[in-house]
C-alpha cells in the first residue's frame, strides 16, 4: 500500500468512518479497563525489579503517555496495511489500485445518475467506456439497423439482430480481466471465419443457446460482469433506408458509400414496435443522453422507431445531445453543429434536448480526411435558443476524430448533470 494510501479510508462516502469510530471507542474502553487492572497491580503486587525499566519509570507520565501512544499508533497502522494485503488483497483481482480507492469508486458509482444512453458504434462505446467510471446505473440503448461486416453476415445468415454494436458496448461497460475484454475484439483473418469477430460469435451462439437475443445479451453480461444493461431499441428486424440524391438506397452500410447528401432516412418496414425494456429504462432514467456516433446510421435508426421520441419527451430526465468532434465522409460532410441539430429535429419533428455538449478544442485536426465540426455559435442560437450548449475540450488528442472518454464523462457528470 502506497504512503499515504491508508488515508483514503477516511473519505467521505465509504461507510467505513462511522465504523473506524466505533473501534477506538472499544479500544479505549478496553484501555481503560486494562489500566484500572494496571493501577492495582502497580500498588500491590510484587514486581521483579526490571519491570522498572520496561515500564519507563524512570521518565514523567506525560513521555511515558506519549512513548506508549506513538508505538501503540505504529503497531496499529502496521496491523491495518498487513490486514487490507492479507483479507482483502485477493479481492482486488488484477486492480493495481489500493482497496480503499476500489471501494471508494464502487460506493461512489452505486449512487450515480440514471443514464440512458441512446445509440450505437464507436460512439456510444466511447461514451459508456467514461460514464462507467461515474455511475454503475447505466442503460444502453442501441440500434439493430447494423449490416456491415461480421453483423451483416451473421445477420443474414442467422437471422438473428446484428451483434457488433452490442458487442461494443458489453466490452466497453466490461469489468472483465483485459484477456476477455481482447478476446471478445478478437478478429480472425482467414478461412470461413475471416472478418469475423469472436464475441459477435459469441452472442450469436448464446442466442441459439437461450433461444433469445435478449437472454443472450444478459448472459453475455454476466460473463463479462458488465455494469448497467444493454437494450435494443427494437426486437424485429429492420433495415435502414436513406434517400440520396434523389434514389432511394437500402442497407446501414450502403447509404455512407453513396458519397452524396442525404436529404432523409427512414426504417423499413415503418412501423417497428418499441423495445418496452427501453420504454421502462427512459421513464427511469435522470439523464438521457443521444450520441455521440453516426447521425444518420447510429443516432436516428434509434429516434425512428415509433415511439421512441414520445417516450424520450415524456420522460422526467435531463435531456442531453452530444455532438460529434468530427465529421463522417459520406454522411455529414461540412456539416457544424447547427446542421446536426438541424437533421435530429426535421426527423423527430421536434427538438428535444436541454443541452448540447460540442467541442472546443480545435487544435487536433482529425488525420482521416474528414473536416472539424465546429460551434456555429450564432447559428446555434437563432434557431435553436433554448438548447444551453456546453462547449467543452473532449477530443481524443491520440485520435481526433473521436471523443476522449475521459473529458467527454467528466463533462456531462460535472458539468451538466451536477451544475
Amino acid at each position: 500500500m502506497r504512503p499515504r494510501s491508508w488515508l483514503a479510508w477516511l473519505r467521505p462516502g465509504l461507510q467505513v468512518k462511522r465504523w473506524v469510530i466505533l473501534i477506538g471507542i472499544a479500544i479505549l474502553v478496553i484501555d481503560l479497563g486494562a489500566a484500572y487492572l494496571l493501577k492495582e497491580i502497580y500498588q500491590f503486587a510484587s514486581l521483579p525489579g526490571a519491570f522498572y525499566y520496561v515500564t519507563l519509570q524512570f521518565l514523567p507520565h506525560w513521555l511515558r503517555g506519549l512513548i506508549f501512544a506513538l508505538i501503540g499508533a505504529g503497531l496499529l497502522v502496521f496491523s491495518v496495511v498487513q490486514l487490507e494485503r492479507s483479507v482483502l488483497g485477493p479481492f482486488r483481482g488484477t486492480e493495481e489500485r489500493p482497496v480503499a480507492d476500489i471501494l471508494y469508486s464502487y460506493r461512489t458509482r452505486s449512487r450515480g445518475p440514471r443514464v440512458v444512453a441512446v445509440g450505437g458504434g464507436t460512439g456510444m462505446s466511447t461514451l459508456l467506456r467514461g460514464l462507467k467510471e461515474y455511475t454503475a446505473n447505466l442503460a444502453a440503448i442501441v440500434t439493430v439497423a447494423d449490416d456491415g461486416g461480421s453483423s451483416g453476415r451473421l445477420r443474414e445468415e442467422y437471422r438473428i439482430l446484428p451483434p457488433g454494436d452490442f458487442r461494443q458496448c458489453l466490452v466497453a461497460l466490461a469489468d472483465a480481466e483485459p484477456l476477455v475484454k481482447e478476446l471478445f475484439n478478437h478478429r480472425f483473418q482467414n478461412g470461413s471465419l475471416d472478418g469475423h469477430s469472436f464475441g459477435n460469435l459469441f452472442i450469436m451462439a448464446m442466442a441459439e443457446v437461450t433461444g433469445n437475443f435478449e437472454h443472450a445479451l444478459r448472459e453475455s453480461a454476466r460473463v463479462l460482469a458488465v455494469r448497467g444493461a444493454i437494450i435494443p431499441s427494437t426486437l424485429q428486424d429492420v433495415t435502414l433506408v436513406a434517400s440520396v440524391n434523389g434514389n432511394m438506397v437500402e442497407g446501414e452500410s450502403k447509404i455512407p458509400q453513396q458519397e452524396g447528401p442525404i436529404s432523409r432516412v427512414f426504417l423499413k418496414p415503418e412501423d417497428p414496435v418499441l423495445n418496452p425494456e427501453a420504454v421502462a429504462a427512459l421513464m427511469n432514467a435522470e439523464v438521457i443522453v443521444v450520441g455521440p456516433g453516426s447521425l444518420y446510421t447510429s443516432i436516428l435508426p434509434n429516434l425512428l422507431v415509433p415511439g421512441m421520441v414520445r417516450a424520450i419527451r415524456e420522460s422526467p430526465a435531463l435531456k442531453v445531445f452530444i455532438c460529434n468532434v468530427a465529421s463522417q465522409h459520406g454522411e455529414t460532410d461540412g456539416y457544424n453543429v447547427s446542421d446536426y441539430l438541424r437533421v435530429l429535429r426535421d426527423h423527430t419533428g421536434e427538438l428535444l434536448f436541454d443541452f448540447a455538449i460540442v467541442n472546443s478544442n480545435l487544435s487536433h485536426v482529425p488525420t482521416g480526411g474528414q473536416s472539424q465540426v465546429i460551434f456555429d455559435f450564432h447559428e446555434v442560437q437563432r434557431h435553436f435558443p433554448q438548447v444551453r450548449v456546453v462547449s467543452a475540450d473532449v477530443v481524443n488528442a491520440r485520435i481526433p476524430s473521436h471523443h476522449d472518454p475521459a473529458k467527454l464523462a467528466r463533462v456531462l457528470i460535472k458539468r451538466v448533470w451536477e451544475a
